[in-house]
Formats: C-alpha cells, sequence, structure tokens
C-alpha cells in the first residue's frame, strides 16, 4: 500500500470501533471497478444508438441498473427496455470487463484485518454471479459471511431493504452495523435503516 492508503486505512480503523459488523459495498467501495461499470453502460448505449458521457452513471452510483436505464431514457429521450439493458450490460461487464478488477486496496485491508472481530456482509447493487467473481478476484470471498445482491430484495438501495436484509442474516441490530460505501443511494439507504456509515472515498 501507498503512504496516503496506510493512512486512509487508520482513519477508517479509527472510525469502525464499537461495532458489531461491517456491511461493505463492492462496487467502488472494495474494488476499483467503477470506469468498468460505467465504460459497459456506456458500450450498450452505443450499440444501441445513444452515445453519452457516462456521468450520470457516477451521479447514480449505487442504484439498481434498470433504475440508472430509466433515469437515461428520462435525461436522453431514449426509449431502452430496462430489463435487456440491464442484461445486455451485466453480460459485458462479465465478458470483457471484470477479470481486470483492481483493489480499493485500503478498504480491502480493513475488511481482512476485521475477519473474526465482527460479522462480516457485503451488500452490492450488482448481480450475484458478478459479485461472487469479483470478490474471488481479491481474495475476499471465504471471509464474507452474508451476501446481499441486486435482485435479492424487493426494493434496492437507496432504499433500507438491502442493509436490513444483511442485518437480519447476519442476526445483528441495524444499530451495531457500521456501512462502508462510495456513492449517495449507498449511505442514503444506510441511514434509512438506521445504521452509521463511512463514505470511503471521502476520507
Amino acid at each position: 500500500m501507498t503512504e496516503t492508503e496506510q493512512l486512509k486505512l487508520q482513519k477508517l480503523t479509527g472510525l469502525s470501533t464499537g461495532y458489531k459488523a461491517f456491511l461493505y459495498d463492492c462496487d467502488g467501495t472494495l474494488a476499483d471497478n467503477m470506469p468498468a461499470h460505467k465504460a459497459a453502460y456506456i458500450k450498450v448505449a452505443a450499440d444501441g444508438g445513444l452515445v453519452f458521457d457516462g456521468a450520470i452513471v457516477d451521479e447514480l452510483a449505487g442504484w439498481p441498473v434498470k433504475n440508472v436505464v430509466e433515469e437515461i431514457n428520462k435525461r436522453y429521450n431514449s426509449a431502452f427496455d430496462p430489463a435487456v439493458f440491464a442484461e445486455k450490460r451485466y453480460q459485458v461487464f462479465f465478458d470483457e470487463y471484470l477479470e481486470n478488477t483492481q483493489p480499493i486496496n485500503y478498504v480491502v485491508e480493513h475488511l481482512k484485518a476485521h475477519v473474526g472481530k465482527v460479522r462480516i456482509a457485503v451488500v452490492s447493487g450488482s448481480g450475484r454471479k458478478a459479485v461472487e467473481k469479483t470478490l474471488t478476484l481479491l481474495g475476499l470471498i471465504d471471509y464474507v459471511e452474508v451476501l446481499v445482491c441486486a435482485g435479492e430484495t424487493k426494493h434496492g438501495k437507496p432504499y433500507p431493504d438491502p442493509f436490513l436484509a444483511a442485518a437480519e442474516k447476519l442476526g445483528v441490530s441495524p444499530a451495531d452495523c457500521l456501512v462502508f460505501e462510495d456513492g449517495e443511494a449507498g449511505t442514503t439507504a444506510a441511514t434509512a435503516a438506521g445504521m452509521k456509515w463511512v463514505r470511503i472515498d471521502k476520507l
């Protein structure tokens, strides 16, 4: 790790004492793969005749893909079928970009340092297949006790449902959970779930 990453890890560790469970987002929090997700959106949109800069993907980080596509349709007056677009984007990401995933070192090291000390879950707006492969590539899959992914709760982030489901599966009360996120949808969901949170990109 670089010196900057070491400092961020120290800060993260200092902010996370006194909790019984840590709930980590995956994309953009443990995995440095948001540019790859954005590239997959841009490619699928371009294949469908829409050229856009992808800033909307950053803005709506953490939203379920179908909801992002609905917002793209609104803003660009496009008519993509959200379910079809989501499926294509998922496949493009999985086939063309996923293998290039890099860790966000200070968050990955934070998770590893707390194995056996707190309960650990990953709560992601991506599909289970991609999340499991990402965690495997990062060497974390065996440390994660509970995984809650896209489509596994009635609502995704920014609703509290995914975080509440993870807490329930871990058997830990929401007040004893700390959430690690990189997007507003995730922190909104955590607050609604009655959980404290840390924005890892704001350290």
